[in-house]
């Protein structure tokens, strides 16, 4: 049974290690992202995208449900014309992103939250806008963070971490059988991109490219300082759960000094 249980251990390791690879999922851009990602072939990209479009339309029924889904007309008109020109803009990072099936809608909800899940599916909840009185500038900084997140395929890495924990845990007996094959897609797209916190690497790899989506789609990259500097004070002593991963408030406030000053050009040959 000893040896047994040695060899079941060995196995699952040894498809651990063949089931991940390293992926390049976007171009530096200007801003320098150029970390080495590492996926398992477990869950594909293609994977997680035909997932969220079953968990997007779960969501958005719901909330149309509730009558909550695009209820301020002006507000969605807004967002989604700020989406519009920050699209574009994705192409600097990844080629193929532009042509993704983008969807764009408001939830009416006083909560201080905003995603983006694999393939270009936004939500933004109207509370985030009205609550924090954010200008076009804010919400693009906003929604530039959230689209990083997608371009950067942080959800497929925080799947595969799943699964490696899954694996370690059962065993090769898993997936042998299939058990992260035939895991539910839409449930394992809206719980990585909605409910799983994204770690700190990945919320300052969203923060340095959402600079250079807003600035190369011409709106002042230096808006991501007052959009997080807003979303801290809302929180008071305890920051909103939007912020509750993210780096402090002096070090990120720190960083995005940085990275926004090293985008003006862009913003400013944006404006021409």
């Amino acid at each position: 049974m000893a040896v047994m249980t040695r060899f079941c251990a060995a196995l699952a390791l040894a498809l651990l290690v063949a089931g991940c690879q390293s992926v390049q999922t976007t171009r530096s851009g200007a801003v320098g992202i150029d970390r080495t990602q590492r996926m398992s072939q477990l869950v594909s990209e293609s994977d997680l995208r035909q997932g969220a479009v079953q968990a997007y339309r779960d969501v958005l029924g719901k909330e149309r449900a509730n009558g909550q889904l695009n209820a301020d007309a002006a507000l969605t008109a807004r967002v989604r014309a700020l989406a519009a020109r920050l699209i574009p803009a994705t192409a600097a990072f990844r080629a193929d992103a532009p042509g993704w099936q983008w969807e764009v809608n408001v939830i009416q909800s006083d909560e201080l939250n905003a995603w983006c899940m694999p393939g270009g599916k936004i939500a933004v909840y109207s509370g985030l806008v009205t609550r924090l009185g954010l200008n076009d500038a804010e919400i693009a900084a906003i929604l530039g963070h959230e689209i990083a997140h997608a371009l950067r395929e942080h959800a497929r890495e925080r799947a595969s971490e799943r699964l490696t924990a899954d694996l370690l845990l059962s065993g090769a007996a898993a997936i042998i059988g299939g058990g992260a094959i035939g895991r539910d897609l839409a449930d394992l797209a809206y719980n990585v991109t909605v409910s799983m916190p994204n770690s700190r690497g990945h919320e300052i790899e969203a923060d340095r490219m959402g600079v250079e989506l807003a600035a190369r789609a011409g709106y002042d990259p230096r808006a991501a300082i007052s959009v997080w500097q807003k979303m801290a004070r809302a929180g008071g002593s305890r920051p909103p759960e939007f912020l509750s991963t993210h780096p402090s408030a002096d070090t990120r406030l720190r960083d995005l000094e940085i990275y926004a000053a090293r985008v003006m050009p862009l913003y400013e040959a944006a404006r021409r």
